[in-house]
């Protein structure tokens, strides 16, 4: 930890400093491991861990909540979030094909009567591995292409396949992904408008004859059934006359159909793509996508973060990276687990005994 954290400990006037600023984060990232998200309950855990800290990690003393407060307030938060990225992938590995690129806002950042002034982060999840590959801070939706963008510019894209929301189906996005050796696959809406309906009249008015490879799955929970039905077509000539989209290699459409107590809705999304992926694959490689909508749901659900009332936007940088820390390696250790326990009841436990949480972060090999 303290090699980790080592270069950002500049910005406290070192004459002041009475608590080394591993040891504070130490402390935070324990509180957060056990489920803790508001200073007060982070203050109430370290207060009552205190032989805890003293024995199995050396810190003598806990700091005052003044004193976290303002640490978390004053080092960069860009930077710690790098940091914790990068205990992440050290401790959980970089497993997986497919990175989802998704926008979460921290709701109680925003300022009264302007909901779109709140704190959001974008985030690049590789979602077999839970581990987070990036992350940007963002004020506006407005701005999240660019930044997205600037997220594609330094990651590692090679043989991945890149996932986001219509908003992010962009030409320049497509081919940066294309150029570092990636592949591209995303939703069309209205903000790609003609494309849009291109596909959709494609497949409506499209004869028998045509060549479409088909893939569809049925799940049953409870009483809600779910029917997914994939259509991939690879005849892009046409469109590609129309559009001259990079990389493009097929599209495809999902329709679900979902029935619930007798009653039954569908939906049908459409969708383009670089990769060359059999319609079995290209379903796989969508629903991918719902694991970083997971894991903000969970952000939320688990850590209660769009509740949470820091002031600092620092602050909010390095808890929000923690909290995916700590899901990740959560999720990462119940794996092997043969009794199944959820996230939620598993930092309860961590937070009732010592012993459990000492073998959660020997397990992560981190802290």
């Amino acid at each position: 930890m303290q090699e980790y954290f080592a270069v950002i400990e500049g910005p406290r006037y070192q004459g002041f400093v009475k608590h080394k600023l591993s040891d504070i984060l130490t402390i935070v990232a324990c509180a957060v491991l056990c489920g803790m998200g508001r200073l007060c309950d982070i203050m109430a855990y370290a207060e009552n861990k205190k032989e805890f800290f003293r024995t199995n990690f050396g810190i003598e003393k806990i700091p005052s909540k003044p004193t976290i407060s303002r640490t978390l307030a004053v080092i960069d938060g860009q930077k710690v979030a790098e940091i914790i990225m990068a205990m992440m992938q050290d401790a959980i590995g970089l497993s997986g094909d497919v990175i989802a690129v998704d926008g979460k806002a921290i709701r109680s950042t925003s300022q009264n009567g302007t909901p779109h002034s709140a704190l959001q982060i974008i985030t690049a999840y590789l979602t077999e591995s839970g581990v987070v590959l990036g992350q940007e801070k963002i004020h506006e939706k407005t701005n999240e292409i660019p930044v997205f963008q600037k997220m594609m510019s330094y990651l590692n894209l090679k043989k991945k396949t890149v996932t986001a929301d219509a908003m992010h189906c962009q030409r320049t996005t497509c081919s940066m992904i294309l150029d570092k050796g990636g592949d591209y696959l995303f939703g069309l809406k209205k903000n790609q408008k003609t494309l849009h309906d291109d596909v959709e009249r494609y497949f409506n008015d499209c004869p028998d004859s045509a060549k479409i490879d088909k893939f569809s799955t049925t799940e049953k929970n409870g009483g809600r059934v779910e029917k997914r039905i994939c259509k991939k077509v690879e005849d892009v000539g046409w469109l590609q006359e129309l559009h001259d989209w990079p990389g493009l290699r097929a599209f495809f459409s999902i329709e679900r159909t979902v029935t619930v107590g007798g009653k039954t809705t569908s939906e049908t999304s459409y969708y383009i793509t670089s990769a060359d992926a059999s319609a079995k694959q290209l379903l796989t490689f969508a629903r991918e996508h719902w694991a970083i909508e997971s894991m903000h749901w969970s952000l939320d659900v688990v850590f209660s973060e769009d509740s949470s009332r820091f002031i600092s936007e620092n602050a909010h940088l390095c808890l929000n990276a923690l909290r995916k820390y700590a899901l990740a390696v959560h999720k990462k250790y119940l794996a092997t687990q043969p009794k199944k326990c959820s996230v939620k009841r598993h930092l309860m436990d961590c937070l009732l005994s010592e012993q459990l949480l000492l073998k959660l972060i020997s397990f992560s090999r981190i802290l």
